[in-house]
């Protein structure tokens, strides 16, 4: 459990991190909360011959609402999102979805960034990016592009984030009208990682009918998914019991499911439906 030897550097500013990432491109890494990337190095699973910490880049830490979006820094942790006033007023998913990770001191020390960037296929925080139709803004010596939440999670443990880039920042568009959220999980009993994870972000319009459905589910795939089907079967339709039930049957529709030692396909399939099927349920009764 010893790491291989490697050199460190840990910038003050956003630009010396980007600087010293161009000038490794193949040997570097990014150190952003370390949960995932310490035990990988530890198991020398990962062996970067240079660890760039980002940590006391105090700039990419921050939640901030500007106009109709939601700014969210990389770097902020966990517990900060859980416990923001302003997310459990106006973006609930988040504070929702943060209190479902790890224990405490994992929450206080792991960032948004980091996690979302690792792209672990039984992760909490993409589902519920995806539900809620992020955009990641990526920022590298050539510029600042942005990239939508269901391009960003490519294949297991892979983003589209290209070679030299940093994730700066996490956007969403601000819920409007009637709206519920809910993120509901099955929990890793030993490592507390989603055997399925279901992220619902709703609209429901003045008819009392699903205007708009965005499903997210981690935990069942190599990478978290936006469940297309499920959406589709939703919109238009009365949110009852019936309708809810049938929509959720969709939630693994196209989608190569896992099988471990845990969990074999076809019970992650039905967990998948299961939890969709609460999920769903969830969001429609906190719609106000």
């Amino acid at each position: 459990m010893i790491p291989a030897q490697f050199n460190y550097e840990a910038p003050s500013t956003l630009d010396d991190a980007i600087n010293l990432l161009a000038a490794h491109p193949d040997e570097a890494k990014i150190l952003a909360g370390g949960h995932s990337l310490l035990p990988a190095m530890k198991l020398r699973l990962a062996q970067p011959a240079l660890l760039i910490d980002i940590g006391r880049i105090k700039d990419l830490s921050y939640i901030r609402e500007e106009g109709d979006q939601i700014l969210v820094g990389a770097m902020t942790t966990h517990y900060e999102l859980e416990s923001s006033a302003l997310l459990k007023e106006i973006c609930p998913l988040l504070p929702e979805c943060a209190a479902h990770i790890g224990d405490v001191q994992v929450r206080n020390k792991g960032t948004i960034g980091g996690s979302v960037a690792h792209s672990d296929p039984a992760g909490d925080w993409p589902a519920a990016i995806i539900a809620l139709g992020a955009e990641m803004v990526a920022v590298g010596k050539q510029g600042e592009r942005t990239i939508s939440a269901n391009d960003f999670f490519v294949d297991l443990l892979t983003t589209a984030l290209e070679a030299g880039e940093i994730l700066r920042e996490i956007r969403i568009i601000k819920p409007a009208g009637r709206f519920g959220h809910a993120y509901q999980k099955v929990r890793h009993p030993a490592s507390g990682f989603a055997v399925v994870g279901v992220a619902a972000a709703l609209t429901i319009g003045s008819n009392g009918n699903c205007e708009t459905a965005a499903v997210g589910i981690t935990g069942v795939a190599s990478k978290a998914y936006r469940a297309d089907a499920v959406m589709q079967a939703l919109q238009g339709k009365p949110l009852n019991d019936e309708s809810i039930a049938a929509a959720a049957t969709h939630a693994t529709d196209g989608v190569d499911a896992n099988s471990d030692l845990y969990a074999s396909e076809d019970y992650r399939r039905h967990l998948a439906q299961v939890y969709t099927r609460r999920a769903i349920s969830a969001a429609a009764a906190r719609a106000s």
